[in-house]
């Protein structure tokens, strides 16, 4: 049984994604033996940057580039086979090799050529306002079949082809005279083509597919510490985010436990990533939006443009009763603050503290997407600092004006900030007092 004395963490984003996990995963895995990806697909987009070099991760957990560690992708993901084998080779050819240390839940479902098909259709013949914004990569279809079931293929379905082939057949048939009759028109799907190509995948993935669950249980009684990676972001939560605007799984580190196979009390540190200001990625609510030149001067001055997508990104002012939510839904214990340089330069900067819908006071996010379409926002405007903080080593020599921002920021929200990022590399990283790591030195980490 899995005690809860273990220091384990989860690493989650405390917005609609794109928050920066992937740093920090990357920054915290010397301290852990396991890394574990626990929910959503391709969809995800961890941005790694080790020097020169730039990693955009979107299946495998960030710890894939320490090569000592090991890194699971457990059951609650849903696996594009040849989205991870590209990414795997993508990798090999910069020189990251993926073999031992890399393990494939055979519990976790498949995402299927038809998914994606689905996916497409489904949005493209949606009303102009009920377009949710989709990635397009099957993931939200791949879900609603591991809910149905009979449809649904899974990991260990792939050990077994034999038995699989001629079920999968039956599945194809029935999704492309399912898809056919709901959008009107002829869909092709070549059914011998689609069970060649995921044999010739599940060939190259086997050696990599284990029972994770088993394999977590073993290293927590071991004495191993297990990291575990979010995908997405809080708000995109499937049951807490702002629906339907939502991405299909559960982003919070309370999936830790369905999504990796270990009890709730597994995680005892919860580590949640935001940036300095918001950002949002397509179509939903956004409270603190700048549409004017003040958003405009954020996204450039952040690159900000989807790791997944390449869509630029929608940006706004902190979102103190947003990034509040999450802290309370997802019980987290930190902050990990993004972007702090990217606001270097601003004259004033601002903190959404307050909602008002229809004239009252809200003291959290709606639950229905047009009353959070409603809300006016309640902005505290702070002086801001010309003083580039990229360079700086310790919280102490950030400019004044930026610690007092943070400081009011940790006041909203009701958790510390221990880990202020001041640029993309992993050296551009202030580490303050921190459960998550072993060694905490109040300096840079190179």
């Amino acid at each position: 049984m899995i005690g809860s004395e273990q220091e384990h963490t989860c690493v989650v984003g405390l917005a609609w994604g794109d928050e920066g996990k992937g740093k920090i995963v990357d920054l915290l895995c010397e301290s852990y033996d396991l890394v574990v990806r626990y929910n959503g697909g391709a969809n995800a987009g961890h941005t790694v940057c080790v020097g020169d070099e730039r990693f955009a991760l979107h299946l495998l957990p960030s710890g894939v580039l320490h090569p000592e560690k090991v890194s699971v992708i457990g059951p609650g993901v849903v696996i594009d086979p040849h989205a991870l084998l590209d990414e795997i080779d993508g990798l090999g050819e910069r020189g990251v090799r993926v073999g031992d240390n890399l393990r494939i839940s055979d519990r976790a479902h498949v995402v299927m050529p038809y998914h994606k098909i689905e996916d497409q259709l489904s949005e493209q013949n949606a009303h102009q306002g009920d377009r949710i914004g989709t990635t397009a990569r099957g993931i939200g279809p791949c879900y609603a079949d591991k809910m149905r079931r009979s449809s649904a293929v899974r990991i260990c379905d792939l050990v077994c082809f034999e038995t699989l082939e001629p079920r999968l057949r039956d599945i194809i048939r029935a999704k492309r005279d399912g898809l056919s009759a709901v959008y009107g028109q002829q869909i092709t799907l070549d059914s011998d083509a689609i069970v060649a190509s995921l044999r010739e995948a599940a060939e190259r993935l086997l050696p990599f597919v284990a029972d994770t669950t088993a394999l977590l249980h073993e290293a927590h009684n071991a004495g191993r510490r297990i990291l575990f990676e979010g995908a997405n972001g809080t708000l995109l939560d499937i049951d807490h985010g702002t629906y339907p605007f939502v991405t299909s799984s559960g982003t919070t580190a309370n999936s830790v436990a369905p999504g990796a196979g270990v009890p709730a009390r597994t995680v005892a540190n919860v580590l949640g990533v935001t940036k300095a200001y918001a950002t949002r990625v397509g179509k939903g609510p956004f409270a603190s939006e700048l549409d004017n030149d003040i958003g405009d001067r954020i996204r450039k001055q952040g690159n900000e443009y989807g790791t997944t997508t390449g869509r630029p990104r929608r940006c706004g002012w902190f979102d103190a009763v947003a990034t509040g939510y999450s802290v309370r839904l997802g019980g987290v214990t930190e902050i990990a603050l993004m972007h702090l340089d990217t606001l270097a330069g601003f004259e004033r900067v601002g903190i959404c503290v307050g909602y008002r819908l229809d004239g009252r006071e809200v003291t959290a996010p709606p639950a229905h997407a047009d009353q959070l379409e409603r809300v006016e926002p309640v902005f505290e405007m702070l002086d801001g600092w010309s003083e580039d903080p990229s360079r700086v080593e310790s919280l102490d020599a950030l400019p004044d004006n930026a610690k007092r921002y943070m400081e009011r920021i940790e006041t909203a929200v009701g958790v510390p900030i221990t880990i202020v990022s001041v640029g993309p590399e992993r050296s551009q990283t202030i580490i303050a007092d921190t459960r998550t790591m072993t060694a905490v030195p109040r300096a840079t980490v190179t």
